[in-house]
C-alpha cells in the first residue's frame, strides 16, 4: 500500500489544473509585456487570473502579486512594512515564536540592520491570543506577523482579532497563510489582513507561484528588480502557466470549504484517536482548533527520523516536520516554543492528509506507526533507562 501523508510540504497536481496550464505552454505561451497579439492575449489571461484570485480573497485585482510562491511574499511583506515603518521611526516588529522560517529569517535579517524584533511566547495548546498582541503593540510598532495556520502542528491562530487589534493599533498586520488556504476560510476584509501570502503548491497547485495580497496604499519595496512587470514591484517575466494553475486550484480548493473540512475531519480524528493508544506519545497542538488534515505527534523514546525511514518502507511518506529544514539535525522550533523538551522534540511526527485518503488507509498507518514505535523503543538505549527509571517520562503513559 501507497499512501502520501506529506500534504503539509507539498500536494499531488489536480488533474484539472494541469489541464488548465496546457494552453498556457502550447498555444497562449506570448509574453504579456509584448505588444502583438499573442502577448496581448497572454496579457488578458493574467489580468483574468488576477481578478479570479482576488474574488477568492476578497480584496480588489489590484492588490494582487504574482510571486514565485510564499517565502518570496513573505519576504517582501516584511521588509516592505519594515522600510515603511523606519521612515515614520517606528523599528519594532512583533511576530511569534513558531513561525515558518521565511518569516523568523527575514526577521533576523532585520535585527542586523537595527530593527527591534520581538517573538511572542506560543501557549502549550499552539496558539497566541489577541491579548498577547495588544498588550505587545507600542508605539513605535510597525508590523505584526503572525501565521495563520502552523505549517508543523497544524493550529489555526485568531487572525480575525488579532487583525482587529491591529487595526485598532493602527499597525500593519501580515499572515502568512501558506498553510491555511484551501483549508480554512479566508477573507482578507473580515479577517482585518493588510497583507497575506499563499503559495499554490499547498493546494494541489504547482511549485513556483504564489501570491501577495497587499492592501491598496501600501507602498510595497523591490525584492527582485528589472523590468515593470506586477506593477513595478516584482521584476520577471510573469509564469503564466504556473499563474493559471494556481487561480484554478485556488478556485477548487475554496470552493466548498465546509464539505472538506466535514469528510476530513473525521479521520483526522480517527487518526489521533488511534495514534493516542500508543504508550508515552502526545498531540502537539490544539485538539479541534487545527486545520482539518494535520496531527503532529511526539513518541518519547524515539528519533524522528529513524520513525520517517522505517514509515516509507511500509509505503507511508510522512515527515518529522517542516520540508524546508528537514535537512537539519536541530529539534523543531516549533515544537520548542510550545514546550516540548528537545530529547521529545526530536522524536515527532507530521502526518497531513488529503481529501482522497480513505479509512482503511487510516488504519493502516495507525498500525504501521505502533509497529514502528515498538521497534524502535526495543533499539532505544534512552527507552530503556527511561523503563528502567533512569530517566523520567515527560508524558502520562
Amino acid at each position: 500500500m501507497k499512501i502520501y501523508a506529506d500534504n503539509a510540504a507539498t500536494t499531488k497536481m489536480s488533474e484539472r489544473v494541469i489541464n488548465a496550464m496546457l494552453p498556457y505552454m502550447r498555444e497562449v505561451y506570448g509574453n504579456p509585456s509584448s505588444p502583438y497579439e499573442i502577448g496581448q492575449k497572454a496579457r488578458k489571461a493574467l489580468e483574468d487570473a488576477r481578478k479570479r484570485a482576488a474574488a477568492v480573497l476578497n480584496c480588489e485585482a489590484k492588490e494582487i502579486y504574482f510571486t514565485s510562491g510564499g517565502s518570496e511574499a513573505d519576504n517582501q511583506a516584511i521588509i516592505s512594512a519594515a522600510r515603511l515603518g523606519a521612515k515614520k521611526g517606528k523599528k519594532h516588529i512583533i511576530s511569534t515564536a513558531f513561525e515558518h522560517h521565511a518569516v523568523l529569517h527575514t526577521l533576523k535579517k532585520l535585527e542586523k540592520e537595527g530593527f527591534e524584533i520581538e517573538l511572542l511566547d506560543v501557549h502549550k495548546n499552539g496558539v497566541v491570543s489577541a491579548e498577547q498582541v495588544e498588550n505587545a503593540i507600542r508605539e513605535d510598532t510597525a508590523l505584526v506577523t503572525i501565521m495563520y495556520a502552523n505549517n508543523e502542528i497544524g493550529t489555526v491562530q485568531p487572525i480575525r482579532e488579532i487583525g482587529e487589534v491591529c487595526r485598532k493599533k493602527q499597525v500593519l498586520f501580515h499572515t502568512d497563510a501558506v498553510q491555511a488556504i484551501g483549508h480554512v476560510k479566508v477573507d482578507v476584509a473580515k479577517d482585518n489582513i493588510d497583507m497575506l501570502s499563499l503559495s499554490a503548491h499547498k493546494f494541489h497547485g504547482p511549485k513556483g507561484v504564489g501570491i501577495l495580497y497587499a492592501k491598496k496604499g501600501i507602498l510595497l519595496t523591490n525584492i527582485i528588480e528589472g523590468g515593470a512587470q506586477e506593477r513595478g514591484k516584482r521584476a520577471g517575466t510573469e509564469n503564466l502557466a504556473g499563474i493559471e494553475g494556481m487561480v484554478t486550484a485556488l478556485e477548487d480548493a475554496t470552493k466548498d470549504i465546509d464539505g472538506y473540512a466535514n469528510r476530513l475531519i473525521p479521520l483526522r480524528d480517527r487518526l489521533i484517536a488511534g495514534l493516542e493508544e500508543i504508550p508515552y506519545s502526545e498531540l502537539n497542538g490544539d485538539r479541534k482548533n487545527r486545520v482539518p488534515g494535520t496531527v503532529n505527534f511526539c513518541f518519547e523514546g524515539i528519533e524522528g527520523e529513524s520513525l520517517i525511514l522505517l514509515l516509507d518502507d511500509k509505503g507511508i511518506s510522512a515527515s518529522s516536520g517542516s520540508a524546508c529544514t528537514s535537512g537539519s539535525l536541530e529539534p523543531s522550533h516549533v515544537l520548542l516554543a510550545i514546550g516540548r523538551p528537545p530529547e521529545v522534540a526530536h522524536g515527532s511526527l507530521r502526518l497531513s492528509i488529503s481529501e482522497e485518503i480513505k479509512e482503511e488507509e487510516i488504519d493502516y498507518i495507525i498500525n504501521s506507526v505502533k509497529e514502528v514505535v515498538e521497534y524502535l523503543r526495543n533499539m532505544s538505549p534512552s527507552w530503556r533507562d527511561l523503563v528502567n527509571g533512569k530517566r523520567k517520562h515527560v508524558f502520562m503513559h
